[in-house]
């Protein structure tokens, strides 16, 4: 009877080894392809289940795992989606008239600009440049902002539909997310290649990340939306709910945050003569800024995040460079996991120092 030699059985496993890892990939990448179009839906689902999932867990107590999912994906959406959704329409309203009111302002940009402060620039510049008139090229520059500004609704308009198709999806997620959770995270600890401890600080401290992202940011946000929309009603600004918005998005990004959206408003009040109005705006946006950024966001991250301010800046900030707004959370929860391993690689290297010497 013939046996294999060592060289060829050798050989064989290799080639074996081979193609099973191939076979392997190509089928990671498949389903790739396949989920890929639903990723931001899922991973926001996601991000939603680990952050109630504690709530989730007192109702799971009482009920079975599919009523149990039921009742907490029913909870979630009543709560936190369908009043976002009533924000967002009251928004999508406001925002087209504001559309509207921007685009007729911007075809008659010397009617919108007070005398007094045309001067005011005109006084600035050189005094070769003083006497040129600047509405023809005004004109042309407000009509093609116009025009860009009838684009991007357009473009907002059309969008609806998937906007929908991705929240059901989010929706239809969260409910096998709270139901089968612990399943999903005994396989995610399956795929992660580290050692048990290493898995268990990854997961805690993203864990931790998504609540300070999403609780915290939101927290934050709400608040500075409030304030600042009332802000806006109160001086008379119009479409105040879109202002809002528009404050409580720009407050997530890191150092600027919703100044972006105050200042421009409280010097056009200045410039406008309503100076008064202006240092309203300033008291209550720039107050309540001052606050949340400094003084509530450092005590409600306290002992949440090992990442310092630079990491968290970057992380914010190139997250949402390349996830687009799921980057707020993902960018400091994949900087963070990366940043657990290595913290653990090297408190292993410093036990290990010793002994080698």
């Amino acid at each position: 009877m013939n046996t294999p030699s060592p060289s060829s059985k050798t050989t064989s496993d290799r080639l074996t080894t081979v193609l099973s890892y191939g076979a392997l990939l190509l089928l990671g990448y498949l389903v790739f392809l396949i989920v890929e179009p639903f990723l931001v839906p899922l991973a926001w689902s996601a991000v939603l289940a680990i952050f109630f999932y504690p709530l989730h867990e007192r109702v799971a107590r009482r009920l079975r795992p599919t009523p149990a999912g039921l009742v907490s994906t029913l909870g979630v959406t009543l709560l936190l989606i369908v009043p976002a959704l009533v924000v967002l329409w009251y928004t999508a309203r406001e925002a087209i008239d504001a559309t509207e009111g921007l685009q007729s302002t911007l075809r008659n940009p010397q009617l919108a600009i007070p005398a007094h402060l045309m001067a005011w620039i005109r006084g600035l510049l050189p005094e070769a440049w003083r006497s040129m008139d600047f509405s023809e090229p005004l004109r042309q520059g407000a009509e093609k902002i116009a025009s860009f500004l009838a684009g991007a609704l357009g473009a907002l308009v059309k969008n609806l539909f998937a906007f929908f198709v991705d929240l059901f999806i989010l929706i239809f997620a969260l409910f096998f997310m709270f139901r089968d959770g612990e399943s999903i995270v005994r396989a995610v600890r399956h795929l992660l290649p580290f050692d048990e401890s290493i898995q268990k600080d990854m997961l805690g401290e993203s864990k931790e990340l998504i609540f300070a992202s999403v609780a915290i940011g939101l927290l934050v946000a709400a608040v500075q939306g409030i304030l600042g929309g009332t802000a806006f009603a109160i001086v008379g600004i119009a479409t105040p709910i879109f202002w809002g918005v528009l404050i409580a998005f720009f407050s997530l990004v890191p150092v600027v945050g919703s100044a972006l959206i105050w200042v421009p408003a409280a010097l056009w009040l200045g410039f406008s003569g309503h100076w008064g109005k202006g240092l309203l705006v300033v008291a209550i946006c720039g107050g309540v800024s001052t606050v949340a950024d400094n003084i509530l966001r450092p005590l409600l991250l306290r002992n949440r995040t090992h990442l310092n301010e630079l990491l968290l800046f970057i992380s914010v900030l190139g997250g949402i460079e390349v996830f687009g707004l799921l980057g707020l959370v993902a960018g400091p929860t994949i900087v963070a996991a990366a940043m657990g391993v290595f913290r653990v690689y090297m408190e292993r290297r410093d036990e290990l120092a010793p002994t080698s010497a």
